[in-house]
């Protein structure tokens, strides 16, 4: 698809690859490919769920520095808004997204992981926030997922020490979902990623919608988001063949068309 971003699909499921060594370090161009890369695999039928991966030495190591260090606040603001407006695109990729972490994803790589549905890491992996040492602080979604996923006081230490966050800590804390040898990593997240693809993909849709918007709101709006999304889904082919299944042979036994 682009110089440092391609989209890869086998089998109901798509790869966007980040591919600018040494460091997958995060530039315009890189973030114009990654927008591209979302918006495919978000209009793609013959794609069910989808895999960000950096590579077998690297997720990604932040944002380029040599492209900011000299940027006024007049120059970076737009730049940074770019860069929040393209994560939030990956973050509303309407199927179920995995974050496969190999090395390092510190910065703006980490703020792209946690954009993820969910997140793979490798034993070796390292994750972190270290803008602190630069004299800045997190900037595209930082701030704001991190507390989220590992509740505020975790996410405070994180930030204002910038320390690197080994895998053992990241998965008792919430940050990653499942813990892997290296070489393990973007198989098992493919595996997983292809049992969502093969699944009930609109149910698999409306609970995405429902969890990331109700999440941002307040309570009662969010079950009212809830109860429209579930009704909703009465009109659905997967929803008669599960419910069919499951009075005829038991629960786990349906195969979904994806409609």
């Amino acid at each position: 698809m682009g110089e440092f971003v391609r989209l890869e699909v086998e089998d109901g499921v798509a790869t966007i690859r980040l591919d600018r060594p040494p460091m997958n370090a995060i530039n315009d161009v890189l973030t114009r490919q990654l927008r591209e890369a979302a918006e495919e695999a978000s209009m793609r039928e013959d794609v069910g769920a989808v895999v960000i991966w950096g590579g077998p030495q690297i997720f990604a190591a932040g944002a380029d520095v040599k492209m900011m260090v000299d940027m006024t606040p007049r120059e970076v603001k737009p730049m940074i808004q770019g860069l929040q407006d393209v994560y939030n695109e990956v973050e509303e990729i309407p199927k179920v997204t995995i974050a496969a972490i190999n090395g390092y994803c510190l910065g703006g790589g980490l703020e792209l992981a946690m954009c993820a549905d969910l997140r793979f890491c490798a034993e070796d992996a390292r994750l972190g926030q270290p803008e602190i040492m630069l004299g800045i602080i997190p900037g595209a979604g930082g701030t704001q997922r991190l507390p989220r996923l590992v509740g505020l006081g975790r996410a405070k230490d994180i930030i204002y020490s910038g320390r690197p966050v080994r895998s053992e800590e990241a998965k008792a804390i919430g940050l990653v979902n499942d813990v892997f040898p290296a070489e393990e990593v973007y198989t098992k997240a493919v595996e997983r990623a292809r049992r969502y693809a093969d699944g009930p993909r609109v149910a698999l849709r409306a609970a995405k919608v429902a969890t990331n918007w109700g999440a941002r709101g307040e309570f009662r709006a969010g079950i009212v988001l809830e109860r429209e999304v579930f009704a909703d889904l009465f009109s659905t082919e997967d929803q008669k063949t599960g419910m069919t299944s499951l009075l005829e042979q038991g629960p786990g036994k349906a195969t979904f068309a994806g409609r």
